[in-house]
């Protein structure tokens, strides 16, 4: 199989405001996938498509060959924020742990065999000195970290990322992508992010999503396919070091 992820012909409204129209992408596996565009142009919404929180009213989509809700457990996902109270008394190696969920462990104590797969998890994100902290008292970065790394933790073959970096310095952001590259060997990745200049670096393809779609290879992004995308005049600057 060729492809990872196969989006065809895929329409989407809430009620009557048309939000994807007729969008269409490929990503082979092993590919990195950088998704631009405006604020309400359907990025988020294309990404809970592709989790099979959502249905496509026209078209379809297969992860693997399979329906987004057959192929959940080989989906990892990191939202761009918590959605659960920061005030909720659970160390970080719990909502790492959370990650193996539908993974064969479904209720009971964890067992050895699921804290040590979280070993390699913390290591690989930088954070096994925060194992047994508390998120409340965890930075905006470190917390993203923590969600990273419970999306690893169940192993996926996809990982979608919905502005991962949104809450991480510049430092901690050039770090993440370089770690982002790095997982290409083992899965297929599909990212959200508003800034094109910085990921043009990291990405093999950006997806230019404004309700309708189109592709391009990293270099073949212009001035003029940007300004078209959010309907006005932009300046391209290349982050290369």
């Amino acid at each position: 199989m060729t492809h990872a992820i196969e989006i065809d012909g895929v329409s989407f409204s809430f009620e009557r405001q048309l939000v994807l129209d007729n969008v269409s992408l490929c990503v082979p596996h092993g590919g990195f996938v950088g998704l631009i565009g405006p604020n309400g142009g359907g990025k988020s919404t294309l990404l809970r498509l592709m989790l099979g929180l959502l249905a496509p009213q026209q078209g379809r989509i297969r992860i693997f060959g399979q329906t987004p809700t057959q192929a959940s457990r080989r989906i990892g996902y990191v939202p761009q924020f918590a959605r659960f109270a920061r005030s909720f008394p659970i160390s970080v190696e719990d909502v790492v742990l959370m990650g193996l969920l539908g993974k064969g462990h479904m209720w009971g104590p964890w067992r050895r065999r699921d804290r040590q797969k979280v070993d390699g998890v913390l290591e690989t994100l930088e954070i096994t000195h925060l194992r047994y902290r508390h998120i409340d008292s965890l930075s905006g970065g470190q917390l993203q970290r923590v969600l990273i790394a419970r999306a690893l933790a169940s192993q996926p073959d996809v990982l979608l990322l919905d502005e991962p970096t949104a809450s991480v310095d510049s430092n901690g952001e050039r770090s993440l992508f370089e770690l982002f590259a790095s997982f290409k060997r083992d899965m297929t990745l599909v990212l959200i992010s508003h800034d094109l200049g910085f990921i043009s670096d990291y990405v093999d393809q950006v997806a230019c999503l404004n309700r309708t779609l189109l592709s391009h290879s990293t270099e073949s992004v212009t001035a003029d396919t940007i300004s078209q995308l959010y309907g006005e005049q932009v300046q391209m600057i290349h982050h290369h070091h």
